[in-house]
């Protein structure tokens, strides 16, 4: 006899059955046909339309993602051993494709790794974790222990973890905003928010209150090796540069000299700090400036004077579409900048582009720099395409693990 279940069923769609069987972690609340009652952030099995059983996950009516699956084996049971053995998984994963970098990369990507809602970042002994599913926000406790376990008895003890729930997306799974260090028993409260990291032999100060996201961008750590490798002698120009990370690895690799330009007084302080903590201030300027604005004018006689010219340009903007609902504005952006970056590098320069927004497809940024070369007679030559880091993998099943998009081009003339 067929041993009973003890969660509330949700029936879906045909068209959700498929996309579950095929390994997609949600469902949307216009995929569900029927529902028994559910305690929102509690779990859920959900069903074929024929009663079949196809996973089970967090169900939440606030939330236009209904059900996140964490689960497709009906013979799980989602106890404590439970999301330890998940979190043992995740970690062991990072050991193996980190090596020497594990102790600052990113431990827990969401629904790559089983968690839906779940970002943790390692900074050394902090842990800065974020939570935008109501699910895991009723399971961190729980969750946060076993991470404090896990590295005490890896002798990696940390010395705390920062929560950073400002973001507007929890209100959506409602969720209130805010952000401080969660107490572990046992654990002191750190008198800092700010702590430091070492990436590719360069020293950050991360700023995990305050600065954007978790306080640093892991995912870019290899392709700033890649960008360090091309700076040799060259004079780059490093824009939207945050933290200034792009650019001190390119100063790192040798280049003649780095122009870094962001748009944020707060951002070019903290990257001129970082420049000086590497003793790069020398090669390193630094402008606050809004990039869109800049390009053009670089070109200007007076600003030649004063900069001179650039042959690697150096393009990470913010993801200039969050919805589906702003992709054509994006993809004007997108061009609009990197025709700009094209205008000014001479023949045979190398610009470095990428885009951020999962939003923004692979072949819709590939066609977007390909019309923006286009329209100012450019022909490019591929170095290399990358992408994000390995410990923010890729879940061929889920296309929103697929973020980063990185080339590497030769710019020759077209005529």
């Amino acid at each position: 006899m067929k041993q009973a279940r003890e969660y509330p069923q949700v029936k879906v769609s045909k068209k959700a059955e498929h996309a579950i069987i095929k390994g997609h972690p949600w469902v949307y609340f216009n995929e569900i046909t029927e529902a028994q009652p559910f305690e929102n952030g509690e779990l859920v099995d959900v069903v074929s339309q024929k009663g079949s059983y196809l996973g089970t996950g967090f169900a939440n009516e606030n939330s236009k993602i209904r059900v996140r699956l964490i689960s497709r084996n009906a013979n799980d049971k989602f106890d404590e051993a439970f999301f330890e053995r998940r979190l043992r998984h995740a970690i062991d994963y990072r050991k193996t494709v980190m090596g020497d970098d594990f102790s600052n990369c990113r431990l827990i990507f969401g629904e790559a790794d089983s968690f839906p809602g779940l970002t943790v970042d390692r900074f050394g002994d902090i842990l800065v974790a974020q939570v935008l599913s109501l699910g895991i926000e009723k399971r961190k406790k729980m969750l946060f222990e076993l991470l404090a376990k896990i590295f005490a008895q890896d002798n990696q003890p940390i010395r705390g973890i920062y929560e950073r729930n400002d973001v507007a997306i929890r209100e959506l799974e409602g969720m209130e905003q805010y952000k401080g260090f969660f107490p572990l028993e046992g654990y002191p409260i750190p008198d800092s928010t700010e702590t430091t990291i070492t990436e590719n032999g360069i020293t950050y100060a991360v700023d995990f209150e305050n600065g954007q996201k978790t306080g640093f961008f892991l995912d870019q750590k290899y392709n700033r090796l890649a960008v360090a490798k091309l700076s040799r002698g060259k004079r780059v120009l490093d824009c939207f540069t945050h933290t200034g990370s792009f650019g001190l690895n390119a100063a790192k690799g040798g280049a003649e000299y780095v122009l870094s330009v962001d748009i944020s007084e707060s951002a070019v302080e903290m990257a001129q700090k970082n420049a000086k903590a590497n003793g790069l201030d020398g090669k390193v300027e630094y402008l606050a400036s809004n990039v869109f604005d800049l390009l053009p004018k670089l070109s200007e006689g007076e600003m030649i004077n004063r900069y001179g010219k650039f042959d690697f340009i150096i393009l990470d903007p913010p993801a200039f579409t969050k919805s589906r609902q702003t992709v054509e504005s994006a993809m004007r952006g997108y061009k609009e900048i990197n025709l700009r970056a094209m205008r000014l590098l001479p023949r045979g320069g190398y610009l470095a582009t990428c885009s951020c927004s999962h939003f923004m497809t692979y072949e819709l940024f590939t066609q977007t720099i390909g019309q923006a070369a286009k329209n100012v007679h450019k022909r490019l030559r591929q170095v290399e395409y990358r992408t994000q880091a390995p410990d923010h993998p890729i879940l061929w099943s889920a296309d929103e693990s697929y973020y980063l998009k990185f080339y590497i081009f030769q710019v020759c003339n077209d005529r």
